[in-house]
């Protein structure tokens, strides 16, 4: 079967590709290939009381499926170039921020309309970030909630499916290059394509280095974050999320001058399990619904590390470093900040006797046998400095889960227009290395997809 374009890849790249082309081209011929499932069918086994841990399901309904990875986190839409990824460095400032927007306006068409857009500017926290060496990223950003999110990819979904054709559980093998375009090869069998888009995100970062190995497309090795998810008791971070909702605060640590900053902040959320390639690591999610929020706050403390030559496999050492946390806890181990600085593990009854009550089951254990000292002691600084700004985050009672470890896929060599050296074929979101963000993802698919409309005239 031929179509016009094919989208590898059903996250927010892939799907806000669909949407303009097909919105902008109503004859277009789209498929779209996702190797997990339709969005009512994701559903992690997990429930805290028969299923109380990852079981390894074949497809994680988590990571995979419509939505991408971004699914049923809490719908956090960061309109910014300040962080999430460098979209601007191949459209320019001005058109990314102009898509990023336009992104928000089509989340709001589709269900997201009464949420909130929050925004830096002009905020008190910017000085009192400043006077305790903290730096408080400019952004505006738009919180859906992890429902709303849901309502809002749902109706993407409905609008999508009666005119786009939708190939779920459906992973593809290979992308071949053929006359006058491209041809992909799956369990369903083989698809020929004029244009192709790949938009296969951080989970699908190893396939992505095996097409361009075939394809011989250039990369260059990206960085890994690493880290811990703190949780705390909501009143210690309401000043800051009252106001500003998602704070990405960064210092510059004085022992050894890394950067470590918070990310992907989630006021009265929980802290959730994430299975990337059978690796058991930590996330959290937040609901804009008052009556599924809880009593606890939950934000990441990320350390970047970019390798240099010769070494090439910058997931690899993530990867080595959750396998010790699943190896020592059976999966995600969670440590009282208390027990961590005074050099003991934490112990069920620790936990139990801490004055809050954890919103993940995770193995009470000792995150200095797992994490590398410079990214441990970078953390521990890090904390201290936000006590400073936030009092109460040093309490001996915070929460670390670990590891939180955000992969990225190789920095993909494309041009201006998101394209490789092969015409037709164009690599966005985050599977790209340009993107690491749901509004820069998705500003890259309606970019890429004007590109397209504009050839085809």
């Amino acid at each position: 079967m031929e179509y016009d374009v094919i989208i590898i890849g059903a996250g927010p790249g892939g799907i806000f590709s669909a949407i303009e082309l097909i919105n902008k081209m109503p004859k277009i011929k789209v498929a779209i290939f996702e190797a997990g499932n339709s969005l009512d069918c994701r559903k992690c086994p997990i429930d805290g009381k028969k299923v109380k841990s990852c079981i390894n399901c074949k497809t994680c309904s988590i990571m995979s499926g419509f939505g991408g990875a971004g699914a049923f986190s809490d719908g956090k839409y960061n309109i910014t170039n300040d962080f999430g990824g460098t979209l601007y460095e191949y459209i320019g400032k001005e058109r990314a921020l102009e898509l990023m927007h336009y992104v928000d306006e089509i989340n709001l068409r589709h269900g997201g309309e009464g949420t909130k857009l929050y925004s830096t500017a002009g905020t008190k926290f910017k000085k009192v970030c400043i006077q305790h060496d903290l730096h408080l990223l400019d952004a505006s950003v738009r919180h859906l909630g992890t429902d709303v999110n849901y309502v809002v990819l749902n109706n993407l979904y409905l609008e999508l499916k009666e005119k786009v054709d939708f190939y779920f559980n459906t992973p593809v093998k290979t992308i071949k290059i053929i006359e006058n375009g491209y041809e992909i090869e799956c369990k369903e069998g083989k698809f020929a394509c004029h244009k192709c888009i790949v938009s296969v995100g951080r989970s699908g970062s190893k396939w992505m280095e095996n097409i361009c190995k075939e394809l011989d497309i250039p990369v260059q090795s990206n960085r890994v974050d690493i880290g811990v998810r703190v949780e705390l008791p909501a009143e210690v971070f309401t000043d800051l999320t009252d106001e500003l909702y998602e704070s990405k605060i960064v210092y510059c640590t004085k022992k050894y001058g890394d950067k470590v900053r918070t990310f992907c902040m989630n006021p009265r959320g929980i802290v959730v399990n994430e299975n990337t390639n059978g690796i058991i690591t930590v996330n959290g999610h937040s609901y804009e619904d008052s009556s599924k929020q809880t009593n606890n706050t939950n934000f990441a403390l990320l350390v970047s590390k970019t390798f240099s030559e010769p070494f090439k496999d910058s997931n690899g050492y993530g990867e080595a470093i959750a396998k010790l946390s699943n190896m020592l806890g059976g999966g995600v181990i969670v440590q009282r900040f208390g027990d961590l600085v005074r050099g003991r593990r934490s112990t069920p009854k620790r936990i139990s006797d801490a004055f809050i009550t954890p919103t993940l089951q995770a193995t009470p254990g000792d995150l200095s046998l797992v994490l590398p000292k410079r990214i441990l002691d970078g953390i521990i600084e890090m904390i201290y400095a936000l006590d400073k700004v936030a009092p109460g985050t040093a309490n001996d009672d915070t929460l670390l889960y670990g590891v939180e470890v955000k992969f990225y896929t190789m920095h993909v060599e494309v041009d201006n227009n998101l394209e490789t050296r092969y015409k037709g074929l164009y690599i966005i979101g985050d599977g790209s290395g340009v993107t690491h963000s749901l509004s820069q993802a998705s500003a890259s698919g309606i970019y890429v997809a004007q590109e397209i409309i504009e050839s085809m005239k």
